[in-house]
């Protein structure tokens, strides 16, 4: 039987829940059948392209409500520290971005060779670029993308990153008036701000739901794998509990402005629909605006994105158990348990764990990771972020690392993740 100990420890490695892509049916395959040139997009001779505005919120007023403002005029926060909100206030705030963002959020159709797929998507441009989830157009054979006003177009995927699971659609033409939704400032939210999501779930299409930001700065495992056949890691996600189900996957989560400030991507649940179909537990997930403002530039321009590369396998946490067995002096960091051969880390002279500690897995003498560039590493998912938003290969970085109980500091220069 094992210790407490070693139970704790093998429990940092077991996922309890099952985390799973709200795929919209869509079957994760490789990317072989992906189109990565860029077609001509051939729009309507009428099209009118839309720029939504950013929707500021209600005030909530003591004695009367006001209306909702028009398109072009900004209106007060609906809901005021301190002050008992309105609830007729936060109904008009909810129905003025609902009016004035959905026509610019898209129903998605692919049939790939495993059966059909639905999900949702949005117009990122006056160009009539669609941002979707990559695991909503993987392998896919033929594409609809379905606007609201019953405008139906096939299109081409021209650009897919699987770290951050994020694709383009090229429209083969667009609709008479195209809305485009406005980008926000995802580094700005805070835990427990409201967020809207509105999708397609199950194919009921135009859903709106609404909840919080539950928490920032997420991980989930990348759908690309490593050389070794591990998955690299992708980071910042939000999290949020408004309501995501098979079909949101794509769309767009907006705060109480209006503004894009990240796509919903996967939920985490133990419950399932009579078809196998995953539903919502109250924890979803959305990639942030910061990392869409960076890659879909490139996706539309290139087909794909450069992440930069690391080259190492760390500990997410470490609990006091894990501090006791490996000898370390403290319980906050990134502990690296390996350094892949010939990488920008091991080039740079990290160092990984080689000692016995008596735990399968866990070899002490690792390097403990304490700082990124000034930047404080309380554990793996800090640094990640970090590198995600801020840096790309080529850049140098200085890591503090705590190597035999002294800090050193490692100079790394990234590479581009294999």
């Amino acid at each position: 039987m094992l210790s407490t100990k070693s139970s704790r420890f093998i429990l940092i490695f077991i996922t309890v829940l099952v985390l799973t892509s709200v795929a919209c049916n869509a079957i994760f395959q490789s990317t072989e059948n992906l189109i990565t040139s860029e077609p001509t997009v051939v729009p309507s001779p009428t099209t009118r392209v839309v720029s939504v505005p950013a929707v500021e919120p209600t005030t909530a007023q003591a004695t009367a409500v006001a209306p909702v403002a028009p398109v072009d005029a900004p209106v007060e926060p609906a809901i005021v520290p301190g002050v008992v909100p309105d609830l007729v206030a936060v109904q008009d705030t909810l129905v003025a971005i609902y009016e004035r963002v959905s026509p610019g959020v898209v129903a998605i159709q692919v049939v790939t060779p495993f059966g059909a797929g639905q999900g949702s998507g949005f117009v990122y441009d006056a160009a009539g670029h669609i941002v979707t989830n990559f695991h909503v157009v993987e392998d896919f054979e033929s594409l609809e993308v379905h606007f609201p006003s019953g405008f139906k177009t096939r299109g081409t995927v021209i650009g897919t990153d699987l770290d951050s699971d994020l694709a383009v659609i090229v429209p083969d033409s667009l609709p008479a008036e195209l809305v485009v939704l406005p980008l926000g400032d995802s580094n700005a939210l805070k835990v427990g701000q409201s967020v809207v999501a509105i999708g397609n779930p199950f194919g009921f299409n135009g859903t709106m739901t609404v909840g919080i930001v539950s928490a920032l700065g997420r991980t989930l495992s990348s759908l690309r794998q490593t050389p070794e056949g591990r998955f690299f890691t992708a980071g910042d996600i939000i999290q949020t509990d408004a309501a995501i189900n098979p079909g949101n996957s794509g769309g767009p989560l907006l705060n109480l402005n209006g503004e894009v400030i990240g796509v919903n991507r996967a939920i985490q649940t133990e419950n399932f629909t009579a078809d196998g179909s995953p539903t919502n537990s109250g924890i979803g997930f959305a990639i942030p605006g910061s990392i869409l403002k960076r890659v879909i530039p490139a996706l539309i321009e290139e087909g794909f994105y450069n992440y930069p590369y690391l080259g190492i396998s760390s500990l997410p946490t470490i609990d006091l158990d894990t501090q006791d067995i490996l000898g370390l002096p403290q319980a906050t960091g990134a502990y690296v348990t390996e350094v892949v051969p010939g990488g920008p880390a091991d080039q740079g002279g990290l160092r990984a764990g080689t000692g016995n500690s008596g735990f399968p897995g866990l070899n002490t003498g690792g390097d403990l990771i304490i700082s990124v560039d000034g930047i404080p590493v309380l554990e793996f998912s800090d640094m990640l972020n970090y590198l995600i938003n801020e840096k790309g290969p080529g850049d140098t970085i200085t890591l503090i690392v705590i190597r035999n109980n002294q800090e050193v500091e490692v100079l790394i220069t990234l590479g581009e993740r294999p």
